[in-house]
C-alpha cells in the first residue's frame, strides 16, 4: 500500500493528521497540488503533487525560488493521503512535531506523457497553478544521497532531487517565500495558526499524557517564538468551573 510508510510513522491517537484513504489508481482531468510550510525540528516546505490516489511528496528545505538560477534542494519523502492537502495545525508530538501552515495550494499538470517513467528516469516536468506558484517546473533527480531509481510502491526514498523553475512569464527574483508568507487557508502566520489551535488541544487532551503533551506543546510554542520575534501565552489549563447555586422556590 502507498500509504503504508506514512501510516507507520505516526499514532493517529495522539496526531490530528489525516489517516487517508486507501484510492484506487484512475487517471483525472485535474490534479491537486500544495505547498505546506512545517515548522519542526527545521522550517522547511513540503512541495505535494497528486498523482493515483496519493500525493507524491518531497521536503524542500529552502522552499521554492522563482529564479530558473536557484536550484533547491527537494528530498524525495513518503506518500501523503489526499487528505492532507488541507491539512493546517498542530502536530503535537512525535513524527514531524510542530505547526503546519497550508502555504500554496491549487491543480498541476504534467509536462510529460508519462509520469511513471519520469519518476523512474528522476526528470518530472510539471506546470503549477496555484495562488503562490504557477508556470514551468521540473523536479530532478540527483546523484547525491540515495541515489536508486525508487519503486512507486515503496513510498518515500530519501532521495535528493532538485526543484528548479523554468525561464516563464512566472519566474523572476522576486522571493516568494519572503513576500507571501502566510497561509492560503487561514491568513494567518505560525504564530496565528498556533493560538487558534492550542485551545482545543488543552480541552481535548486529559489524563497522564496531559504532562507529556504540555511539554511537548512548550516545545514548539517556544520555536514559534524564536521564529517571529515575538513572545506567546500558551493557554493554561482551564480552572474548573463552580457547580451552579441550587436556588429555592419560596413557600406559598
Amino acid at each position: 500500500m502507498a500509504l503504508e510508510e506514512y501510516r507507520a510513522k505516526r499514532d493517529f491517537t495522539r496526531s490530528p493528521e489525516p489517516r487517508g484513504a486507501d484510492r484506487p489508481r484512475q487517471a483525472k482531468r485535474t490534479r491537486f497540488f500544495c505547498v505546506q510550510k512545517h515548522l519542526a525540528s527545521r522550517l522547511h516546505y513540503d512541495l505535494r503533487l497528486e498523482h493515483n490516489g496519493v500525493l507524491l511528496s518531497w521536503a524542500v528545505p529552502k522552499g521554492p525560488s522563482l529564479d530558473p538560477a536557484d536550484k533547491r534542494l527537494a528530498v524525495h519523502v513518503e506518500d501523503h493521503p489526499l487528505e492532507y492537502g488541507e491539512f493546517e495545525g498542530i502536530i503535537p508530538e512525535g513524527y514531524g512535531a510542530g505547526v503546519v501552515m497550508l502555504w500554496d495550494r491549487g491543480t498541476w499538470e504534467p509536462e510529460v506523457d508519462d509520469v511513471e517513467a519520469a519518476l523512474v528516469k528522476g526528470d518530472l516536468k510539471v506546470t503549477l497553478d496555484g495562488y503562490k506558484l504557477k508556470g514551468s517546473w521540473v523536479l530532478v533527480r540527483t546523484r547525491g544521497y540515495g541515489g536508486r531509481p525508487a519503486a512507486r510502491d515503496e513510498g518515500g526514498s530519501g532521495e535528493s532531487w532538485l526543484l528548479i523553475k523554468h525561464r516563464d512569464e512566472w519566474s523572476g527574483a522576486l522571493d516568494i517565500t519572503t513576500f507571501a508568507p502566510l497561509s492560503v487557508k487561514s491568513g494567518g502566520d505560525f504564530a496565528d495558526i498556533l493560538t487558534a489551535e492550542l485551545p482545543a488541544f488543552w480541552t481535548s487532551h486529559a489524563g497522564p499524557e496531559r504532562g507529556d503533551l504540555a511539554a511537548s506543546l512548550a516545545g514548539i510554542v517556544a520555536k514559534v517564538e524564536k521564529l517571529h520575534g515575538r513572545p506567546l501565552t500558551a493557554p493554561s489549563a482551564p480552572e474548573p468551573r463552580p457547580a451552579p447555586r441550587k436556588t429555592r422556590t419560596p413557600s406559598r
